[in-house]
């Protein structure tokens, strides 16, 4: 019986921050609706077991990719009436992907009505009762070690890629000399001012 209440009241609440994170007219609430909604995600995944899925959420989600996306919108200087005036001009384009995903969920919703399809079971089988922390640690590192080490070298060569093309060298500047910059000691670079009341300071 808890687990039926706890399942309705994160989905009412996941269906909810949902839906206010794409009505908001504000993009600061749009992100707070958006890590509410990952929130309470999290707290269905734990409700089927999947706990290793809702930590991902929680840490992933909710503490790099929302966090980064409010520090981002706080930071931006929107225009909200240059941007209210785009909205349709797109309104077509936007109509068709939400047929096109309402089409998908009805889908969806068909083929699990038909059935479970235990397909988890035929592609990665596991053990019962071993929790599933411990069994995608297990095919990560055995049966998909080469494909998990392959993604770790594709995202080594992105982030290498991403210094690479975003390095510059200036020539406006002085150049830098980290030898000396190591050798400089605290009292070189500070000095200790007593200056008195209503006066400046002379640098």
């Amino acid at each position: 019986m808890i687990q039926l209440l706890a399942f309705y009241l994160f989905a009412i609440i996941v269906c909810v921050s949902g839906a206010c994170t794409i009505l908001s007219r504000n993009p600061v609430h749009s992100v707070l609706w958006l890590i509410l909604a990952f929130f309470n995600a999290a707290g269905l995944m734990v409700l089927v077991g999947a706990e290793f899925i809702a930590m991902l959420l929680v840490i992933v989600y909710v503490g790099a990719v929302a966090v980064l996306f409010l520090f981002v919108v706080m930071m931006l200087d929107i225009d909200f009436t240059e941007l209210r005036a785009g909205v349709m001009k797109y309104a077509a384009v936007g109509a068709l992907l939400a047929l096109a995903l309402v089409a998908e969920i009805i889908v969806a919703v068909g083929a699990w009505s038909a059935g479970t399809l235990a397909l988890g079971r035929r592609v990665a089988p596991v053990q019962d009762g071993v929790p599933n922390i411990e069994a995608i640690g297990q095919l990560l590192y055995t049966r998909y070690l080469f494909v998990f080490e392959g993604a770790g070298l594709v995202l080594l060569v992105a982030m290498i890629g991403a210094i690479v093309l975003t390095y510059r060298k200036r020539s406006d500047v002085r150049p830098q000399n980290i030898a000396r910059q190591n050798a400089r000691r605290a009292k070189d670079a500070t000095r200790n001012m007593n200056p008195a009341v209503g006066q400046g300071m002379d640098l």
